[in-house]
């Protein structure tokens, strides 16, 4: 118990860490006394989109699909890739659960990102948002699960990322 506790925190860390370096990196990029505008155009989404490689694009995905996000913390935007529901499985009708990221093959957890938090379980299907972690590299396969997280096994499987070999 105190084992998978302290993973858990440990990828909560590590997740907070690596989103926060391209925010904490474009802050210091601005330069004092100009002002970048709060919100993005097409332009500068349509730039970004371009000059970033989808990391999902080589995974199979069932129940998933690669969603690019923007965000603008500062006026300084910053794009990043993850994976959500498809709107199918997201308009099922979803009730007495969690959803939560399970690797079978190694009976681990991972997390979702709710904004810029990682948290382990979500409760509407909007909210399950995966980000590009080493977790995600790391084993063959992911799937999002609804149910007890206390019970995986139990759990039904909604989604699933594999890794193409």
């Amino acid at each position: 118990m105190i084992r998978r506790t302290a993973l858990r925190a440990l990828a909560t860390v590590a997740v907070t860490a690596a989103l926060a370096l391209p925010l904490a990196q474009g802050a210091q990029a601005a330069a004092p006394g100009t002002t970048a505008p709060a919100v993005a155009t097409a332009a500068t989404t349509t730039a970004i989109n371009t000059n970033d490689d989808n990391p999902f694009r080589w995974m199979e995905l069932d129940g998933l699909r690669a969603d690019f996000q923007l965000m603008c913390p500062a006026g300084h935007c910053v794009g990043f890739w993850s994976l959500v529901l498809t709107d199918d499985v997201a308009q099922q009708k979803f009730k007495g659960g969690k959803f939560f990221v399970y690797a079978p093959a190694t009976g681990e957890f991972s997390f979702f990102l709710d904004t810029d938090i990682a948290v382990r379980t979500v409760d509407r299907p909007r909210q399950v948002r995966l980000v590009d972690t080493e977790f995600m590299r790391s084993h063959p396969r992911v799937e999002v699960r609804y149910g007890d997280p206390d019970h995986p096994n139990r759990a039904r499987v909604v989604a699933s990322a594999t890794t193409l070999m």
